[in-house]
């Protein structure tokens, strides 16, 4: 029972929907030490392993939003202490906006941007590139080989896709280590196309090879699945988009 409990709250930790409302900004207060301490000891008494990150207040009076070190965030209302593992939405005129998601792409879009191109693998868009999307990849995944297969499309459509590591199956696994052989090559893009064709290539291990490390930055922005899409604008479409639907969600 557990276990299906964390899958879920992991589940949850950047929850996106079609209904997202790109732009509008939601800020939380943050709250005190002892607030925290407080709250972090309620869900530690119960799972020791639950360990908070942080804890903001929200908009809504008397509800907070707990964030946990490795398994997402829920929404906690200390009268009663109960909590949900859900989405909290906000009617804003004509939309739903997904608030959590919402406030969470601009540090999203700023952790994307930190990482080196070098450490990248990019596929350049054909001609003037237009957008670029980020995308958290798993070499056996049958939908990113299904994304994969439309490179040549969405390059053509002025789409630059620049692949991080994201093996689901985690760390030192096959999966994973047949994805390091792709950052470990000479000719990465080629070995990694080879990969997602079911093909083999030269099984290689480099060191300080970054693939442990984009697979936990997934797992903090809210990955959870792939492929995950990232944009410009920080905002998460998960799972595939044939390309000419991409490249109407990207604006193109």
């Amino acid at each position: 029972m557990f276990s299906r409990f964390m899958k879920k709250l992991t589940a949850i930790a950047l929850p996106v929907t079609l209904l997202i409302a790109s732009g509008q900004s939601v800020a939380f207060d943050k709250i005190t030490a002892a607030e925290k301490e407080s709250i972090a000891n309620k869900f530690a008494n119960v799972r020791s392993e639950l360990e908070v990150s942080d804890v903001e207040k929200t908009d809504i009076e008397g509800m907070y939003l707990v964030h946990f070190s490795r398994q997402g965030s829920v929404y906690y209302v200390p009268k009663g202490d109960y909590f949900f593992t859900g989405d909290l939405l906000q009617i804003n005129k004509t939309r739903f906006v997904n608030v959590k998601e919402t406030r969470l792409q601009e540090p999203r879009k700023a952790a994307i941007a930190a990482i080196p191109a070098s450490e990248m693998i990019i596929y350049p868009a054909t001609g003037e590139k237009k957008a670029s999307i980020t995308v958290f990849t798993d070499v056996d995944c049958g939908y990113c080989r299904k994304l994969h297969k439309e490179m040549d499309q969405m390059n053509a459509l002025g789409i630059e896709v620049r692949y991080l590591a994201y093996p689901r199956s985690g760390i030192d696994t096959p999966s994973y280590n047949k994805i390091v052989s792709a950052w470990c090559s000479d000719d990465k893009e080629a070995a990694l196309t080879k990969l997602k064709n079911g093909q083999p290539v030269f099984t290689a291990a480099c060191k300080d090879n970054p693939v442990a490390k984009q697979y936990t930055l997934g797992g903090r922005l809210g990955v959870t699945g792939t492929p995950a899409i990232i944009l410009e604008s920080g905002e998460l479409l998960p799972g595939y988009l044939p390309a000419d639907k991409l490249a109407t969600a990207i604006g193109l």
